[in-house]
């Protein structure tokens, strides 16, 4: 309460008190453990309750700063005490203001869809622009937000130079934009370590408050057609019969593993290849969910490549931003092979998977894998009985 009489008191500015709110709730949310489901109400729960056993002007002004950016659900709280204080303390100049406004948005996207940053302009006491960049290569998540500005979207534009990977600036839906943005910190509130860019977690609340009427529905998973995937993987496999016929059911069933990760795991499209998602393909992906084949990991590299070109070519993307997302498999296929070849970090279902792979046992014949499994077993327990033999008494 002492801080905030400090930084806005009652002649301060509206905005300089949201954000001195937003900042002490994303502290809150930052620090509080995973079992902790409210930890923004929480503390409201503690502000108010010390504002209203000695009442003050710095309290008042504490209570109706977080009213403005707190969750909906502890505002009709904060919101009462507002009006219990305000019998006997002044209200802060800025509380009847009727706030900011959206006004116009702005959106721009990188060339491969896995970052994009949205530009939102407020008019009201203090004119300025909300800002976020939002990523999506291993899940959505809002990287970065800012208050700039009124201009900050055509400043940002004229500052970006011509050999910088493309980026155009476009105008945007303000609803659109503000939905997305709710969305994206969904999203991010999902994600566990908390998210812990400093501006991202002051400026948190702040944007919720912003943009929280406008969520959508989370959507379900969409799979990609069985026509679409077919169409997929025979119009690559045509594109690559040069190889040699060979190799034909190699490279086929590489093309099906490539297309389970762009699915499941890029969000903007199971063609929407960037040089983070084929970093994250090889490093992390790859190596926890296949069991690759001799021939398989012979052609991964080459087939990788010749992937991700015919995917972006698909998109419309310009050659010279698909050599970026090739060079990348080149540089991550080291990080796939030591972690392949680590086989303490495999996961027992992938194990038990290479051991049958290496007994020549058909993955789809489930009876025959079930007697390899018990197979498995048996050998296991004689080993464990051989290496711990019983003690018998006399």
């Amino acid at each position: 309460m002492r801080d905030a009489w400090r930084q806005f008191g009652a002649d301060g500015g509206l905005l300089t008190a949201e954000a001195w709110a937003s900042s002490w709730l994303g502290r809150a949310w930052l620090e509080a453990p995973l079992t902790e489901r409210e930890p923004e109400r929480r503390l409201c729960l503690e502000v108010t309750g010390r504002a209203s056993t000695t009442p003050s002007p710095a309290g008042l002004a504490t209570i109706a700063a977080m009213e403005r950016v707190a969750p909906t659900d502890s505002r009709p709280m904060l919101a009462g005490t507002v009006g219990i204080l305000a019998e006997t303390q002044p209200l802060p100049a800025w509380h009847a203001s009727a706030g900011h406004h959206p006004v116009r948005a702005w959106r721009a996207v990188v060339v491969w869809d896995s970052e994009r940053v949205l530009f939102i302009a407020y008019d009201g006491p203090t004119p300025h622009t909300l800002m976020a960049q939002i990523i999506e290569t291993g899940g959505t998540m809002v990287d970065r937000l800012g208050l700039l500005l009124p201009d900050a979207a055509t400043a940002w534009s004229g500052m970006r130079d011509d050999e910088d990977i493309p980026m155009p600036l476009t105008d945007h839906d303000v609803p659109a934009a503000l939905a997305d943005l709710a969305s994206a910190l969904q999203m991010t509130d999902m994600t566990w370590p908390r998210h812990d860019d400093e501006d991202f977690v002051e400026l948190r609340a702040l944007a919720w408050a912003r943009c929280r009427d406008h969520l959508p529905e989370l959507p379900g998973h969409q799979p990609l057609p069985d026509t679409e995937r077919t169409r997929l993987i025979d119009a690559f496999t045509a594109a690559t019969r040069d190889t040699g016929p060979e190799t034909a059911d190699t490279i086929r069933s590489l093309a099906e593993l490539f297309l389970d990760y762009g699915e499941g795991y890029i969000t903007a499209g199971p063609l929407a290849w960037s040089p983070g998602h084929a970093a994250l393909f090889l490093a992390d992906w790859l190596p926890r969910k296949a069991v690759l084949d001799h021939d398989q990991r012979t052609h991964l590299s080459d087939t990788l490549k010749q992937w991700v070109n015919f995917c972006l070519t698909e998109r419309g993307i310009e050659p010279r931003w698909i050599t970026p997302v090739t060079e990348a498999v080149d540089i991550h296929l080291p990080d796939f092979l030591e972690a392949f070849d680590d086989r303490t970090a495999w996961g027992p279902a992938k194990q038990i998977a290479a051991l049958l792979t290496s007994r020549g046992i058909d993955p789809d014949d489930q009876d025959a894998v079930n007697a390899a499994i018990r197979t498995l077993n048996a050998e296991r327990l004689a080993l464990q009985v051989a290496q711990n033999p019983p003690i018998h008494n006399s």
